[in-house]
């Protein structure tokens, strides 16, 4: 992030423009929505800035912009629309203390004008850092669409209210008030006009106050392979109500920017063979927090019911009489199968798909290999980078064919996704030798489609 977005106060404040053309004309049809002080300096203005200045919108300059013109300015536009001269006029702003903007200029511009979407007091900044400005408009354009234009009406008289509110307890209580108003009482209400949605506003409060509060709740959420795009409806609600997150090692950055900032994010990441949180630890933090009255998320890499010691958990806080319930996800076998275009069951090859661990809490674990070696079984293991030698080691044990092919898939659905595909016979080699170090799935028995194969695929010499 280059540009950091913030919201300037303007009221009062001077604004300087130099320019009286297009530029100018588009920066002014913006800047006149605020409440600021707007100089612009023109020798020859376009007919609508001498309208507006006429008007008493702005105050108009007709000559060049000069030393001393930018003087007590927060904001300077140098928007002449020729080089030298915005050149020249920026640099007065710049030694007179202004911040300045040069139209069409990123890279010598010390701000940017985003694209708003305008429901005053509610207000949407789009930016893209210059590079797509066709984007910047189209995401403009669909929010535009989205946002009812009686919004602005429900904020301005929410404002109003906003030390009343105060009556309820800070966080969930006032939080659970708003959330009422702005999508369930108040639009109901604004169609038969201010007045009604001030009534409405006094009825909510009241009926607020005499709640109970909500009791602590567990929601145990899949956080699905990484990709946040592939989270459920439900996932994005949870984290988007809760108060505190416990979350695993394997939860993507993007994910967890998806949670409330005020959010409480504690990290109980847990490596195989490598410093982890105890299970006991994680147990008595959602307990502690959720005795507290806290809306809690217990976010897993995956699926939450598979291979992440839910029922441990589960019993946990039901020992403590606490409420909780299960948000799925996609499992990382889901969506690292579909990268490499296969299916994990096929007729006439296995009816059945195995999902196995390749470590367990006591070490490397032990499953039915003489089944699994049989041809044409397909199995997912999880967890199996540090342990391909011994699964490699005990199949090869029980007669599996070592022209077996075995795909690893590392950091399934994430821009870094990396496809390695091998066989039984070098499997451990190969692992080694790719050096993954992000979570991986390893896949027995499938080999990457060969549409698939030249679109993911990297050459072991490439991994090495």
């Amino acid at each position: 992030m280059d540009h950091f977005p913030i919201f300037l106060a303007t009221e009062g404040q001077r604004i300087a423009l130099s320019g009286g053309g297009d530029a100018a004309l588009a920066k002014l049809r913006l800047l006149l929505k605020t409440r600021a002080r707007i100089n612009v300096y023109a020798s020859a203005p376009a007919p609508e800035i001498a309208a507006w200045a006429d008007a008493g919108k702005l105050m108009l300059h007709r000559r060049a912009f000069g030393p001393g013109d930018a003087l007590c300015a927060r904001l300077f536009y140098a928007a002449d629309e020729d080089a030298d001269e915005d050149a020249r006029t920026a640099a007065i702003a710049r030694a007179e203390g202004a911040l300045v903007n040069i139209v069409d200029n990123l890279h010598d511009s010390e701000f940017i004008t985003p694209a708003i979407v305008d429901r005053d007091p509610v207000t949407v900044a789009i930016g893209t850092e210059g590079a797509a400005p066709v984007l910047a408009r189209a995401i403009k354009a669909d929010l535009e669409e989205r946002l009812p234009t009686s919004l602005g009406t429900l904020a301005r008289i929410g404002k109003g209210f906003r030390k009343m509110a105060d009556a309820l307890p800070f966080g969930r209580a006032r939080r659970d008030f708003w959330r009422d108003y702005y999508f369930n009482t108040g639009p109901r209400a604004v169609a038969d006009g201010a007045d009604a949605v001030e009534n409405s506003l006094h009825g909510l409060l009241d009926d607020h106050l005499n709640r109970s509060a909500r009791p602590g709740h567990v929601a145990f959420v899949g956080g699905g392979p990484g990709d946040p795009e592939l989270l459920t409806l439900k996932a994005r609600r949870a984290l988007d109500e809760a108060d505190v997150v416990i979350y695993d090692r394997l939860i993507s950055p993007e994910i967890l920017e998806l949670a409330r900032r005020e959010a409480q994010m504690i990290d109980v990441g847990k490596e195989g063979f490598g410093p982890s949180t105890s299970q006991e630890t994680i147990n008595d933090l959602l307990v502690e927090h959720a005795q507290s009255g806290a809306q809690v998320v217990r976010l897993k890499s995956g699926d939450a019911t598979v291979f992440g010691r839910l029922d441990e958990e589960i019993d946990a806080i039901d020992a403590h009489g606490i409420g909780w319930h299960i948000v799925p996800g996609i499992t990382s076998a889901s969506a690292a199968v579909a990268t490499i275009g296969q299916s994990l069951t096929r007729r006439g090859r296995n009816a059945s798909v195995r999902f196995l661990t390749g470590h367990d809490m006591k070490g490397f674990a032990d499953h039915d290999w003489a089944a699994l070696a049989r041809p044409n079984e397909v199995a997912a293991i999880y967890m199996g980078k540090k342990s391909a030698r011994f699964v490699q080691g005990r199949l090869i044990m029980h007669g599996a064919d070592r022209a077996t092919p075995v795909t690893v898939i590392e950091n399934a659905s994430r821009p870094d996704q990396r496809v390695l595909e091998t066989t039984l016979d070098r499997m451990a080699t190969d692992i080694a030798d790719a050096a993954m170090t992000g979570p991986a799935l390893t896949f027995y028995g499938l080999a990457p489609r060969a549409a698939a194969q030249a679109a993911t695929q990297m050459p072991i010499e490439e991994m090495a």
